[in-house]
């Protein structure tokens, strides 16, 4: 029998959706989770196991603590932003269960793992990368030293083995969806613009596009993409369609569900006779042809990661696509009946006022169902940390969020101050949302889906997060006039 192993995504700010597979960790300004895939995978593989999904299904520190008793093993998902209390958490498990052994994974213990191993001596190893096979090797009792893509500590010092290759045949892996059935309530998950419940999966790995702020392709998955066989796949969906009856939706979350016209054609094939609801990531550069093929096989919505309006912007980011582009494709999805769910990111490089403003313009014009306003956040690990900190854009000596999870400005650029750039996110929202055709849009929908209750609930969650975000850019505003500084001016 292997280690008895939790995998756990650990408990951390309320709200926060912050390890397992969230690409972009934070309290959310509307309480909202995404499913721990990447924990899912190893947890199928071991016998005894089981994963904690503590955010969602509000499981506290203290009743981690507890239920780690039981473990011989620990795999806690860290994430940046939550390192410190992860941190904390692993070594409060450790004092009441001192055989445990702990192995952190996530982005962070990729990045750095020498500093992970310094700062909490509690960790037996880290996992680099995908960590799927790392985990179950060693809970299957091979020694550390023959565990490829792990580092350690051995005789004081500590040790980097080899990289481990990525998995290719991802047929292999376990069906996720039956680790949720086991392990979670699917009703715990909510994510606004989706359809509630609903259950998400990969059908892919890894992403060839080369955005410089992307924190998966950089870190975790890596760039090269690797596809699970449309067999495979549309096998696993119908087993989730009675797995979960009351599934109102399924969410491909891969990086790149439709980078391949090809294969999304072939998979929308086998996936149209199961008369499912699905969900998937977009990027504008899927023709009319392959959109209109996911629409006749049940695709409702895609998340489309459109970033700014300003071409420079896009061409400083990598983003391999432009203003243009994105309007085409945005026109096609509006003919096809397709729904968008559009994300914006202000404080990238080379971000003005004026290129702010030509943002939200843009976003208007496009009118797309729904849309989320990030402020840019330099992740260890990719381009654009390594960007700003050469080039001193980084402050608050890198803070990315506040003592209740919720992000702040950490990039700051000549003539662009950080209250500044939260400013314009609540102006971005309010001017996006408070018009009369975007307004009716969101009522309406939550009438037909019988989700006012639920809208009136994200509504409320939104509004205190904009009065705490309005303390802090006063509190800011205050803190450079008494230093002589000049506060920004809001008007553009």
């Amino acid at each position: 029998m292997p280690l008895k192993t939790l995998f756990l995504n650990p408990p951390s700010f309320e709200n926060f959706d912050g390890g397992a597979s969230s690409r972009w960790p934070a309290t959310r300004e509307i309480e909202s989770y995404w499913y721990p895939v990447w924990l899912a995978y190893p947890a199928g593989m071991l016998e005894g196991s089981r994963l904690l999904d503590a955010p969602p299904h509000h499981v506290s520190a203290e009743e981690t603590i507890e239920i780690a008793k039981d473990y011989e093993f620990l795999v806690l998902f860290t994430s940046t932003p939550g390192w410190t209390g992860d941190q904390k958490l692993a070594e409060a498990i450790k004092a009441v269960n001192p055989k445990l052994r702990i192995a952190f994974v996530g982005p962070p213990v990729t990045t750095s793992p020498d500093r992970a191993l310094t700062e909490c001596p509690v960790i037996d190893f880290v996992c680099r990368r995908e960590f799927d096979f790392s985990v179950v090797e060693f809970a299957n009792g091979k020694p550390l030293d023959e565990i490829l893509g792990i580092s350690y500590r051995k005789n004081g010092q500590i040790v980097h083995n080899p990289d481990r290759p990525q998995v290719e045949d991802l047929d292999a892996l376990p069906w996720v969806t039956d680790i949720y059935k086991r392990d979670m309530d699917v009703t715990r998950y909510n994510v606004p613009f989706l359809l509630h419940p609903y259950v998400s999966l990969y059908s892919t790995r890894g992403c060839p596009a080369q955005c410089t702020f992307c924190l998966w392709p950089q870190t975790l998955s890596g760039h090269a993409w690797r596809k699970r066989s449309t067999d495979d796949v549309a096998a696993e969906m119908a087993h989730a369609k009675e797995l979960f009856p009351h599934v109102k939706e399924f969410f491909f979350d891969d990086d790149t569900f439709n980078i391949q016209k090809a294969r999304t054609i072939e998979l929308c094939a086998k996936l149209k006779p199961l008369g499912l609801t699905w969900s998937c990531t977009s990027r504008v550069t899927t023709d009319r042809e392959t959109l209109k093929a996911m629409r006749e096989a049940g695709c409702r919505l895609l998340i489309v990661g459109y970033e700014s309006g300003d071409p420079q912007i896009l061409k400083n980011i990598k983003k391999g696509a432009t203003v243009e582009r994105a309007r085409d494709f945005t026109r096609d999805c509006h003919d096809l009946g397709l729904t968008i769910h559009g994300d914006f990111i202000l404080g990238l490089p080379g971000e003005t006022k004026e290129s702010i403003r030509n943002t939200i313009n843009f976003a208007k014009s496009l009118d797309v169902e729904t849309i989320q306003v990030s402020i840019a956040h330099a992740y260890p690990g990719t381009e654009f940390y390594d960007f700003a900190k050469q080039h001193g854009f980084i402050i608050n000596n890198g803070q990315m969020v506040d003592d209740q999870g919720h992000q702040l400005a950490h990039i700051e650029y000549p003539g662009l101050p950080t209250e500044y750039v939260l400013e314009m996110v609540h102006r971005f929202y309010d001017e996006y949302y408070f018009r009369p055709k975007a307004a009716w849009r969101v009522v309406s929908k939550a009438i037909v889906n019988r989700d006012l209750k639920r809208l009136y609930g994200e509504a409320k969650s939104f509004m205190k997060l904009r009065s705490e975000r309005n303390k802090i850019v006063q509190a800011t505003k205050a803190k450079k006039s008494h230093e002589g500084t000049k506060p920004a001016n809001a008007e553009v």
